[in-house]
């Protein structure tokens, strides 16, 4: 007894005829949702056969170490003794077809099972276990993602058989060219440079050759030290597109924000220490090790931020609870997440009445230094309400760096609306009273 995968295959018609009789597992595909249940269960069968029978034998399309995931699921296993006997794989005869050369890269993927991430669509793509108009369907969609409709893709039936079909037409059309069968593959030729200026890849490279002999001069120039500015000023843009709810703006904004971060990390991979690889190792280990519940929630841990940040520092002892807090924070910030870090070891006021009264104190001390007219001190004072203040936000789960941005946005806008009122009655500001423009701040928070 022969077992096959499948008999939906030319060759098991030829075989037939010579005698071969087979048992196969088209029931099972029949019987599961999933492909890799199917393989699953397939290898779980011709287990327990080779058990009961001592010997099977089972074949397979093509050569049995070329995507066949039931091959594998039963070389893994350490149970029964497998023998691979080599069949002809059809990749021979697809090159032919294709007329490309593997030596010019190719890339082979299981249409069942794989993900938008892992295609390199700098090389050649050959989909195979095509079985059906779903199949194609799902590959369609995915290729859609990065290449145009127009995109030329070639659908190849039953490669190097007498039966070979072969037509290259729009991806849009894939699923819906010819009929689809077990026997079907899908070419995607190497897309070129300026289809792909959307992946990462192609953004790493134009950055490389920007600071590379025969690049450009002012990015050439650029250092860590020269760059600071650049990164603030692009924050906070980000910031304004955000608080605009710009979806356009937000895009541009991110993407000057990408770029600083490549800037850096090509002027790292120039001086030799450090790599975009690194940073992006950096954070994706840290975003694994913080969130234990999703990455491996069998182990059960369950530690908080904090415990999970420490971790990572190794046996390095902070000199201070409050070391590690950016120097180059704005003060507001800086205020709210020094108190804020203190909080966490119970320094903290015990209710709001407390702070108000605080506030209070601190603002009869400031009218003081005003009356006795130091300069110094009066400084000091406002800069003790200021901190105050950053700390009755905080007890307010209100980030004061944000509520000063909302506020000095209005004041913008009330004030642009008297700059407007003016220009209509064709006078300056210089020429508008006080009251007048009181009277137009006052319009334009009823507007609001």
């Amino acid at each position: 007894m022969v077992w096959a995968r499948t008999l939906d295959h030319p060759v098991i018609t030829v075989l037939e005829k010579e005698g071969i009789t087979f048992s196969s597992f088209d029931d099972v595909y029949e019987g599961e949702d999933v492909f890799e249940s199917v393989y699953e269960k397939i290898a779980g069968i011709l287990l327990e056969k080779s058990r009961e029978m001592g010997k099977v034998v089972y074949a397979v399309p093509g050569h049995p170490m070329l995507a066949e995931k039931t091959v594998q699921l039963l070389l893994e296993q350490e149970d029964v003794s497998v023998t691979v006997a080599g069949g002809q794989s059809y990749l021979d005869a697809l090159f032919t077809s294709l007329q490309i050369d593997p030596i010019d890269g190719f890339q082979f993927v299981d249409a069942t099972n794989f993900q938008r991430s892992e295609l390199n669509y700098r090389t050649n793509i050959v989909f195979c276990q095509v079985y059906d108009a779903f199949v194609a369907s799902d590959v369609k969609l995915t290729l859609l993602e990065d290449l145009p409709a127009s995109y030329e893709v070639t659908v190849i039936e039953a490669a190097g058989s007498a039966l070979e079909k072969k037509v290259t037409v729009p991806l849009e059309d894939l699923d819906r060219v010819m009929e689809i069968s077990n026997l079907t593959s899908v070419y995607i030729p190497a897309a070129p440079a300026g289809l792909l200026h959307h992946t990462f890849g192609s953004l790493r490279e134009v950055i490389h050759i920007l600071r590379a002999p025969g690049g450009c001069p002012w990015d050439q120039a650029q250092t860590h030290e020269t760059l600071k500015e650049y990164a603030i000023e692009e924050i906070y843009e980000l910031i304004d597109a955000i608080d605009e709810k710009d979806d356009a703006g937000m895009i541009e904004e991110l993407g000057d924000v990408l770029l600083q971060v490549m800037l850096h990390s090509q002027i790292g991979e120039d001086e030799g220490y450090f790599t975009i690889d690194d940073v992006i190792q950096s954070v994706t280990d840290k975003m694994v090790h913080r969130h234990p519940h999703v990455f491996t929630p069998e182990s059960g841990e369950q530690k908080d931020w904090d415990a999970l940040k420490q971790e990572e520092k190794g046996k390095k002892v902070r000199k201070s609870l409050l070391s590690g807090i950016a120097k180059s924070l704005p003060a507001l910030s800086k205020a709210y997440q020094l108190q804020k870090r203190a909080a966490k070891v119970g320094f903290d006021w015990e209710n709001a009445t407390d702070i108000w009264d605080k506030l209070e104190e601190e603002i009869r001390e400031v009218k003081e230094a005003v009356d006795n007219g130091n300069v110094k001190e009066i400084e000091k004072e406002f800069g003790d309400i200021l901190f105050v203040l950053a700390n009755l936000t905080r007890y307010y789960k209100i980030n004061p760096e944000f509520a000063l941005h909302t506020s000095n946005q209005k004041f913008i806008s009330r004030f642009n609306y008297i700059e407007q009122q003016v220009k209509a009655r064709e006078r300056s500001l210089q020429e508008t009273s006080l009251e007048e423009m009181d009277k137009y701040w006052d319009e334009a928070k009823e507007r609001e």
